[in-house]
């Protein structure tokens, strides 16, 4: 069982941090975006006191609203994953399913670099 005690080399674990680093840039990038356009609405015009009858539009903003505010917590626990994954590649724990102890696959750290469970374990839920 030389596979439970494994670890990825210093260079496979260089090239995970580097593919962690470029999404959490994008993540954050994307989050700000998200997050700019709930938080202060880009309109600052008077709109809201034009005589038209703008009761659609209004429901849908706020339903852009919503859905955005919930695609920016979806991303906070993105960008949450990819630190924890840092963290691992710092104490030396990236790679190891929690639940086998087994290396989790390399194909799928470069697809999903946050998973903490390997196909197997990820299928057994």
């Amino acid at each position: 069982m030389a596979d439970s005690i494994a670890k990825y080399s210093e260079e496979d674990l260089n090239e995970f941090k580097e593919i962690i680093l470029k999404k959490k840039a994008r993540a954050e990038e994307d989050l700000a975006l998200l997050q700019s356009s709930y938080k202060n609405g880009s309109d600052n015009g008077t709109d809201d006191t034009s005589p038209q009858f703008r009761s659609f539009d209004d429901g849908a903003d706020v339903m852009s609203k919503e859905s955005n505010v919930q695609l920016a917590i979806r991303q906070e626990k993105f960008l949450r994953d990819l630190k924890n994954a840092l963290l691992r590649i710092e104490n030396g724990t990236y790679g190891v399913c929690r639940v086998t102890g087994k290396l989790i696959q390399k194909e799928r750290l470069k697809l999903v670099p946050h998973a903490t469970l390997s196909i197997e374990a990820k299928r057994k839920q």
